[in-house]
């Protein structure tokens, strides 16, 4: 990496350098001073080289294109105005042995590579955002995480639940609070569930058994007679 930068680098310097001295000439060609010529091509060839480093720096920090387009605008103009000038110095002092098209072709090419090499020099030395990295021993997958048990809250529930609460107040001593442990409800839950239910659902005592025995005592009494008879 090293190399390839400073190779990027190197070619920069140089094309830089050839398009500057072209500029500069045609600059005092044109009339400027020649103690202030040497600002022409820096102007021309320094938005090349900020242009550049903007498009870069704006498409790599995840901005909307629309922001890209200044920079890119800015690029291209100082692209065309530094290949068109070299292009032109060379077409005016080329020899006259050398075909015009051929001369400004070969000038042009300084300003081209200083576009490329550039962008290519910001591309090599821009660092990219760092990955977080695994700890040691940490799988390299996501764990997966037993999900957690959700308590149905439907209708059927909510009628079993008032059930046992009803259930609970009449054969137990347990109070509304021990009753919402058990059921995992809030102690004014309960007390809205057995203030809802009529008073004989409370204190009456369970009497399904006492008539199933009564049901069995009668059938073994019937039985008992029948045999009797025969």
């Amino acid at each position: 990496m090293g190399v390839a930068v400073a190779g990027t680098v190197f070619i920069a310097l140089g094309a830089f350098w050839l398009s500057f001295t072209s500029l500069s000439t045609l600059a005092r060609d044109c009339g400027i001073p020649a103690d202030r010529a040497w600002m022409w091509p820096l102007i021309v060839d320094g938005v090349i080289v900020v242009a550049t480093v903007s498009v870069v720096a704006v498409s790599g920090s995840g901005q909307d294109r629309h922001a890209a387009r200044y920079p890119w605008l800015l690029l291209s103009a100082g692209a065309a105005v530094s290949v068109l000038a070299n292009a032109s110095h060379a077409i005016v002092t080329a020899d006259a042995k050398v075909p015009s098209v051929l001369a400004a072709l070969v000038a042009a090419v300084p300003p081209v590579v200083l576009v490329a090499i550039t962008h290519l020099t910001v591309e090599l030395t821009r660092h990219p955002a760092p990955r977080p990295r695994a700890t040691a021993g940490a799988p390299s997958h996501p764990v997966q995480r037993p999900a957690r048990a959700t308590k149905p809250t439907g209708r059927g529930d909510e009628d079993g639940r008032v059930g046992e609460a009803l259930r609970l107040r009449a054969g137990t001593s347990l109070t509304n609070r021990e009753i919402a442990a058990r059921l995992g409800v809030h102690p004014s839950t309960v007390g809205r569930w057995l203030k809802s239910r009529p008073a004989r659902m409370l204190t009456a005592p369970p009497v399904a058994p006492a008539l199933e025995a009564g049901a069995d005592e009668a059938d073994e009494t019937r039985n008992v007679q029948e045999r009797r008879q025969q």
